[in-house]
């Protein structure tokens, strides 16, 4: 068996088995158990009403006002027991903001020296006031605890590992984050990539399952601007896996044993002019950010890059975006959006056990970054397109 690492305890509990069954909503679902992998299958997709719903006013938002921090792009969040939350900032800064979003303190700072950051790309909050900041461009993890670094370790170099959660046990669930240059020449007709367990003690590795990850794309060809994508995140101590393009969720445990897949049967989804909306604010955003083009020089470039979009609409697009799991072990898809990324509104929420929760709608243009004690984290550009870091309370969610 192998020994916790030190990073975490999280129990995990595995639903049981049951028989055929009715779907909430008049959707026929069968639950079977097959060589010991429960397997819940929807007729179509089920209308329920679900049982929590993001407020309609905000508890805070920080990032507009005198004195706030001020967010390039937050691409990572997560909530501490307390309603205090923790956001990764493209600048390469770590920022903790106080419970009421009044105030805030830069817990890393960007650069490569101990308790300092580049790119933190996923957070994993430990307890109050302690989360783990894993860095691909470093390699490395640090624990910071009170606001200080309390422990690093280094990540295993060379693979394009990223952290997907914690395992039962303590070991870190890693998978494979891919770049465009990975996958350019790949014949095969997806590029596989793999599941594994991290050791931080001992530095050992286990790969215990692969994917799909990337379509094949052959070199000479332009680089797809629509692409389904396989993808790994964690739930409740499990390795999560989903393909976009597939109605489809399969559960793991950390030694990669499928214990669960849920399937339905959507309708067909296809590129709208609706989908396309806040994508062009959205590039001229990064441009800015990014390339440094002159006014023109950029309008043009986006101008281009839309009517590549524009020239798809009525063509199949991928069924959700990127997924996430809630502290209760609950899965959210969000709608997919191309040209901008994570924003989906409404999401579709699984339970730990595949009970189709239903759809939850966000505030127009709300990115969510975590869902747990009740409270939804997220962001939201202002009127004045400046990114605003925003907590919701979850009417119905359970408060820890």
């Amino acid at each position: 068996m192998r020994s916790a690492t030190g990073w975490a305890t999280i129990t995990v509990a595995v639903a049981a088995c049951g028989g055929d069954t009715a779907a909430p909503g008049d959707v026929p679902v069968q639950i079977t158990d097959s060589a010991g992998v429960r397997i819940v299958q929807y007729a179509g997709v089920p209308e329920v009403e679900p049982p929590f719903a993001i407020a309609a006013e905000p508890i805070y938002r920080h990032g507009g006002g005198p004195g706030d921090y001020i967010f390039q792009f937050a691409d990572a969040g997560r909530l501490f027991p307390d309603g205090s939350a923790v956001v990764a900032d493209w600048s390469g800064e770590v920022v903790v903001l106080s419970p009421d979003g009044m105030t805030h303190d830069v817990l890393a700072s960007r650069g490569e020296g101990p308790g300092e950051v580049i790119s933190a790309y996923s957070l994993f909050v430990l307890g109050q006031d302690s989360v783990l900041v894993p860095d691909d461009r470093l390699s490395r993890l640090t624990l910071f605890v009170g606001g200080s670094v309390a422990r690093i370790a280094s990540l295993p170099r060379g693979h394009q590992f990223g952290v997907a959660g914690i395992g039962s046990s303590g070991e870190l669930l890693l998978w494979n984050r891919y770049t465009y240059r990975s996958w350019v020449d790949i014949e095969e007709e997806w590029l596989a990539g793999h599941m594994t367990l991290f050791d931080t003690e001992t530095g050992a590795l286990d790969t215990v399952a692969s994917y799909d990850h990337y379509p094949r794309q052959r070199s000479g060809q332009p680089r797809p601007i629509i692409r389904p994508i396989g993808e790994v995140t964690a739930a409740a101590g499990r390795f999560l896996q989903t393909r976009s393009d597939r109605p489809e969720i399969t559960w793991r445990l950390p030694d990669g044993t499928v214990t669960q897949i849920v399937r339905w049967r959507p309708g067909p989804n296809l590129l709208t002019e609706e989908h396309l909306e806040r994508g062009e604010a959205y590039n001229r955003m990064i441009g800015k950010m990014n390339y440094g083009m002159s006014e023109a020089r950029l309008e043009e470039v986006v101008q281009r890059d839309m009517a590549r979009y524009r020239a798809m609409i009525g063509q199949p697009i991928p069924l959700f975006g990127t997924p996430f799991a809630d502290a209760d072990g609950n899965v959210w898809l969000p709608s997919y959006r191309p040209a901008y990324p994570k924003e989906g509104s409404p999401y579709t929420v699984i339970s730990p056990d595949g009970e189709w929760l239903g759809h939850v709608e966000a505030p127009p243009g709300f990115r969510i970054l975590d869902v747990t004690g009740g409270l939804v984290l997220g962001v939201l550009r202002d009127e004045m397109d400046v990114q605003n870091v925003v907590v919701y309370g979850l009417d119905g969610g359970s408060r820890g």
